[in-house]
């Protein structure tokens, strides 16, 4: 009974009711918009960073992290891979590096570089390695003299395939080791930094020029994500980390991806409550439509409102009367808004490019290609933020119309 005459009472004035459900609907509708991309910058950002060498689990000494040098290195791999043989969860892949710091040389330039020993077989399930290709071929295990690059060093070198270019770092005698490697392939990279700063021989090949046998830096752990996840949200993550830590052998130490990059996981945390704050600033800019156009229906029917307290209503269900009403709108107008941002997002589900302003896009970390996706959190967020808010402005309507006595509606 009183859902049907709030229903009715919704409908009186048709104009005024979609100006309110057309403020409600834009509001949704931005929201999800934004929140679908600003998730998608967010799993872009994350996604180049893992990408980039990181991966979501790193296995190094206590002292690698603060002086990555080669003495710093992990003597005996051969435990640390039956640890990770036997801990990590099926699907989960992982690899040996050696990475130092060193120079790269010809003939015409010379750069500071970070020198990356991989296994050619693991590295393509672990980095963007493999994924890029630009020209040639990728390195494999036997190939002792070769050398992978990014498009933009080779540029820089005016070098080409097949050429030599010089590799100098310090070896484990703490002494100036070089070594000269051909050219096998360039990649490119979402960022053009990345393409200058790293390079990649095999771990055999890196082991010679460094004068060491069997050591590596580190192992990089990938695990494996499902639909919807992103190393942020993804299951499992500490649980592996605390089951690494308690095998492995003295000295070293697991470190997810939050620990190794502090400063995107701020930025990714602060991010959530730009979120927030922007659903407030439209909620907010929704909420005066709203309790303008509420106060202006009770204003228009004092005189009902008089009368029904006159013929013995209680306060409490003039109000409750008012508040289902704009229960009903806010239902409606959430409805409609929520089909129109799913419809949008969805529209925009192969991505949107984002090379035309490609310098700006890489200062933050992201990709060229952003792809805007919506998580239940999220919609349940704008949901919750519209609905409980919208009630909470109705308030100062309903309280209204409940004090409205038959003395005050006679006089209008």
């Amino acid at each position: 009974m009183h859902f049907q005459v709030s229903w009715r009472n919704t409908w009186r004035n048709p104009k005024r009711t979609g100006i309110i459900l057309t403020a409600i609907i834009i509001g949704a509708w931005t929201m999800l918009i934004f929140g679908g991309l600003a998730r998608g910058m967010m799993a872009s950002t994350l996604s180049n960073a893992l990408n980039t060498l990181t991966g979501h689990i790193q296995v190094q000494t206590r002292a690698y992290r603060d002086d990555p040098a080669i003495e710093n290195r992990i003597e005996n791999p051969g435990v640390l891979e039956a640890v990770l043989e036997s801990t990590l969860p099926p699907g989960a892949k992982w690899g040996f590096r050696i990475r130092v710091s060193g120079v790269a040389s010809n003939a015409r330039n010379s750069e500071g570089v970070t020198i990356v020993g991989i296994d050619p077989d693991r590295e393509p399930d672990l980095s963007f390695y493999g994924d890029l290709v630009s020209q040639g071929r990728l390195l494999n295990n036997r190939d002792d003299h070769g050398i992978f690059v990014g498009q933009a060093l080779m540029d820089d070198f005016e070098t080409k395939l097949g050429r030599k270019l010089v590799l100098m770092t310090q070896g484990a005698d703490l002494e100036t080791a070089s070594r000269a490697f051909k050219i096998r392939g360039t990649f490119r990279a979402e960022m053009e930094g990345t393409e200058k700063q790293y390079v990649f021989i095999t771990l055999k090949a890196a082991r010679k020029l460094l004068g060491i046998k069997n050591a590596v830096t580190g192992a990089c752990i990938r695990l494996p994500e499902e639909a919807g996840q992103t190393g942020a949200t993804l299951t499992g993550l500490d649980r592996t980390v605390r089951d690494l830590s308690r095998k492995l052998p003295e000295g070293l130490t697991a470190l997810p991806w939050g620990q190794l990059l502090p400063l995107l996981k701020g930025y990714l945390g602060m991010f959530d409550s730009f979120m927030m704050l922007w659903y407030l600033v439209v909620f907010t800019a929704m909420a005066f439509g709203l309790v303008n156009t509420m106060l202006m229906a009770v204003l228009e029917r004092t005189r009902e409102f008089g009368l029904l307290k006159a013929l013995g209503m209680k306060p409490l269900w003039i109000i409750r009367s008012v508040l289902l009403e704009c229960l009903i709108l806010l239902a409606i107008g959430l409805f409609a808004g929520n089909l129109l941002g799913f419809a949008t997002v969805q529209a925009f589900a192969g991505g949107i490019d984002l090379s035309f302003m490609a310098q700006g896009s890489e200062f933050f970390g992201m990709g060229h290609i952003i792809v805007p996706f919506l998580t239940l959190k999220d919609v349940a967020a704008i949901n919750a933020v519209i609905m409980v808010l919208g009630l909470l402005v109705c308030l100062y309507p309903a309280v209204k119309a409940g004090r409205i006595t038959p003395v005050e509606a006679m006089a209008r």
